[in-house]
């Protein structure tokens, strides 16, 4: 199976970014990073933060104090104080231009709250945000009362609400008393205070042995978050990462364990939650925001891309194929670095192409930050960027708008098919041989079910895999949400269907699994049925989901059975009618105009009787030179049997066959006469081909060896009734089997007859009233130019009218492809401009219809 990805691969040699130097101290793994002018921050796995110099990358301080791994730094330029947070539940605040301790700060719980993964600082608010192990949220609001303390530090208001309780301490050895360690015995009912003798006690949390060999300088206070400012199950996981949103409200972003992203609007009186994204990905791991789009970084190697504004998924980047943790987001201009565990850092476009990729640790990334330097530098910024190798890398980076180019045109995947999304997701969906014909391709048709699957949730939809039974292939659902408005939503249906027709090499001139280009076309299996029109609706959706534009649900439902007469789809569809939802209406493109230079909608199409017949003598086969004239012959009965079906007219013999055709209108007539000057055919062909009954002998079969000579002892022949409206399907498939048995009874042959209805289809109509139709053709319009054909076919896809039946709305049918196509024909395609066009059409009638849509109550 090709790569599910979309992001094109348009990095070279030169893309990488220069390392300008690596910083190491062992002092176990580089577990986060801050900055501020001057310094770079790295909290360890070993406890201490290291404090390097920006300009000659020398070690100047390591700050002591934890007791635990530095999980997370937060700078505070407006206060000039760096936090930290780590394994030993403590939140420290240090000074950044005197590199002391100025506070501990004590979660609610304290050791309960677990370790504490993530924070963010809010200047507006004065307040600092805290992720918790045990799912909490917990906040503390620095309300300034006076700029210093008498010893140098800032002091808390004790008296504000939410400000906690505040310990000033004069050493090592003062300190707030713990509820455990500090306890006394229950008989002496007294409250805990440092005064205790216990043996152990609560001093270790925040002095030990090394801190008084290294004379590390002790807090000014210790600060305990109340339990008013506390969010329990804020999540239903651990709370790995959040950070502040730039907006006009003061917002904050948390990922969780739980597989979700939370927003919530951040005020004095605390958090309250405004929206939740779901995933299915893993673990949300990093955030990074700009504007109003919020990058979330899972642990399946996914990275989410949210429009906060309209609160829709609007992408899915797939950095690693394999499940590879996504552990540090960076942000400059419009450019994205995703650092993963497998030691890997990639940058990313804002039209989500990869346009850098290196290996940038020895073993895992896991922390990332970008910090500026004076503009008149040859780089402005900087990639710092830590492992488990014990290192601190510094990278020299050019915001995309600062890069030039040429880098870039080196590349030799920059050709014009590789331009533009769409063709490339057809170039790899085209790989894929998902015959459904070939017991030989089954695991073909499920990866492609996978592939398309994984390529709509990039494209940002949310997709799934529905089982349509065993040895059948999935189902692939995926909906596209349109934008929250004062409008109802209105939910369309786009069927189509990954599975194709086998493409033996004889007569293609390229290779038929592989998307080619040639004067305007692009050749391969599948792309004008039905892989092209099915990526051409879904990047129109894409599109419009990026601008905020799309205003209703688009629902994909994708078959794999399609070429196999859609076996075990109306079952799953019943089966999961819910999780589909309600529908207004069905879009399908499947078909092809009758010309090559007129845009085309097609508005009918014919039903289909599929039948086997079988006659056996119960015989083995027999020679014609023994047994000749003294048997029975089955071939002879099934010529004479086949014969009774047409008569020299080529009217179809079957009781009844005609009595409910619908009469052909005036209006009809003058359209047939309009469509037989374009498409070079006579008005009665077209009828005969749309909307006339008929009935084709496909194929007879014997037993035995094929020569000359043979008897058969059994004889198969395959027909098929093309029915139109008001024919009753049920009505036209038992009258034939009535028929041919009676017919097979006049006949008074020892030989036995079977006849079976393998498959059947209704005839489909569309409305030509309808508003959606009138939209879809308007669209098609104002797209070429020109008032589209109102065309019918004579083939049959069963799954339409079902459709139209099971959700009780109106279909709609737009062809894609050009007469010359060659659909299930050697050397397949379909035209670049069609494609294009196509997608156009498609977000105008997206467009359309979304602005109809009447305002909510």
């Amino acid at each position: 199976m090709p790569p599910a990805s979309l992001s094109r691969e348009l990095q070279s040699d030169s893309s990488a970014p220069s390392l300008l130097h690596s910083l190491h101290e062992s002092r176990g793994s580089v577990l986060s990073l801050a900055a501020d002018d001057k310094h770079i921050f790295a909290g360890t796995q070993r406890h201490v933060i290291l404090v390097w110099d920006k300009s000659n990358f020398t070690l100047r301080h390591t700050l002591r104090g934890h007791k635990g791994s530095v999980l997370a730094l937060e700078y505070a330029k407006d206060k000039e104080w760096l936090f930290s947070s780590g394994g030993d539940s403590t939140v420290r605040i240090w000074s950044t231009t005197t590199f002391y301790p100025i506070y501990v700060l004590d979660p609610y719980l304290e050791t309960d709250a677990g370790d504490l993964f993530s924070l963010s600082w809010f200047p507006s608010l004065q307040t600092v945000y805290i992720g918790c192990q045990n799912t909490s949220i917990q906040w503390f609001n620095f309300r300034v009362a006076s700029p210093h303390l008498p010893n140098g530090g800032p002091s808390i208001d004790p008296g504000s609400p939410g400000s906690g309780s505040l310990t000033p301490s004069g050493g090592a050895s003062t300190r707030k008393a713990h509820k455990f360690f500090d306890s006394y015995p229950q008989y002496q009912r007294r409250a805990a205070d440092i005064h205790a003798n216990n043996s152990l006690n609560a001093s270790d949390r925040y002095s030990s042995d090394s801190d008084r060999e290294f004379n590390v300088p002790a807090p000014q206070s210790f600060i305990g978050i109340p339990a008013s400012n506390v969010i329990d199950a804020a999540h239903y996981g651990y709370i790995y990462c959040m950070t502040r949103i730039d907006s006009l409200v003061a917002q904050l972003a948390t990922g969780s364990g739980d597989e979700t992203v939370k927003i919530w609007n951040c005020s004095q009186e605390g958090p309250i939650l405004v929206a939740t994204f779901e995933f299915t990905h893993g673990a949300v791991l990093a955030l990074a925001s700009r504007g109003d789009t919020l990058y979330a970084g899972c642990q399946d190697g996914y990275v989410k891309v949210l429009d906060l504004e309209t609160q829709t998924l609007v992408r899915t980047i797939i950095v690693q194929e394999v499940s590879v943790d996504i552990l540090a987001l960076s942000i400059v201009g419009s450019d994205l670095y995703t650092c993963s565990a497998d030691g890997w850092i990639k940058r990313w476009s804002s039209s989500f192409d990869c346009t850098g990729s290196w290996e940038g640790h020895t073993g895992i990334a896991l922390s990332s930050i970008i910090y500026s330097l004076s503009q008149d530098r040859v780089a402005a910024y900087r990639l710092a960027t830590g492992g488990n190798d014990e290192r601190v890398k510094v990278w020299g980076i050019y915001p995309s708008e600062d890069r030039t180019d040429i880098e870039l045109l080196h590349n030799n995947a920059l050709t014009t098919n590789m331009l533009d999304t769409m063709i490339y997701a057809l170039s790899k969906f085209v790989t894929i041989k998902s015959v459904s014909s070939l017991s030989g391709c089954k695991e073909d048709c499920r990866q492609a079910a996978i592939w398309l699957k994984k390529c709509l949730a990039q494209l940002g939809a949310q997709a799934s895999l529905i089982s349509t039974g065993e040895e059948k292939n999935p189902l692939v659902l995926a909906t596209f949400s349109g934008t929250k408005s004062g409008r109802n939503k209105p939910r369309l249906l786009f069927y189509g269907h990954y599975d194709i027709i086998a493409a033996p090499g004889a007569g293609w001139e390229t290779d038929p699994y592989k998307l080619t280009g040639r004067n305007g076309y692009l050749y391969g299996r599948g792309v004008t049925d039905n892989k092209g029109p099915i990526m051409a609706v879904a990047c129109a959706a894409a599109e419009l989901l990026s601008r905020r534009a799309l205003g209703l649900d688009l629902v994909f439902l994708i078959e794999g059975e399609e070429e196999c007469g859609s076996v075990g789809f109306k079952e799953a569809v019943k089966k999961h009618k819910d999780l589909i939802g309600e529908i207004d209406a069905i879009l399908v493109s499947n078909s092809t105009w009758i010309t090559d230079g007129k845009p085309c909608i097609t508005y009918g199409l014919r039903g289909v009787v599929h039948s086997s017949l079988e006659v056996s003598s119960g015989l083995p086969d027999l020679h014609s030179g023994v047994e000749g004239g003294a048997v029975a012959e089955p071939m002879c009965d099934m010529v004479k049997l086949l014969g009774t079906l047409i008569d020299d007219r080529s009217r179809v013999m079957v009781p009844g066959f005609y009595n409910q055709v619908r009469p052909q209108t005036e209006e009809e007539k003058e359209l047939y006469q309009l469509l037989s000057k374009i498409a070079e055919r006579t008005p009665e062909s077209l009828s005969a081909r749309w909307r006339e009954p008929s009935m084709t002998i496909h194929k007879i079969e014997i037993s035995g060896p094929k020569n000359a000579t043979v008897i058969p002892g059994s004889v198969k022949a395959q027909i098929s009734l093309r029915i139109v409206p008001d024919q009753d399907l049920d009505t036209i498939a038992t009258s034939l089997c009535d028929y041919l048995i009676e017919s097979f009874q006049k006949m008074s042959s020892p030989n036995n007859l079977k006849v079976k209805v393998e498959q059947s289809a209704d005839w489909w109509l569309g409305n030509l009233d309808d508003s959606w139709f009138k939209a879809l053709e308007s669209s098609i319009a104002e797209e070429w130019g020109e008032i589209p054909l109102r065309i019918r076919e004579g083939g049959s896809i069963p799954s339409v009218p079902y459709l139209e039946k099971e959700f009780g709305c109106h279909a709609l049918h737009l062809p894609m492809g050009q007469s010359t196509d060659q659909a299930h024909l050697p050397n397949e395609r379909i035209s670049i401009t069609n494609l294009q066009k196509g997608k156009a059409v498609i977000e105008r009638f997206l467009l359309a219809m979304a602005d109809k849509a009447p305002p909510m109550c």
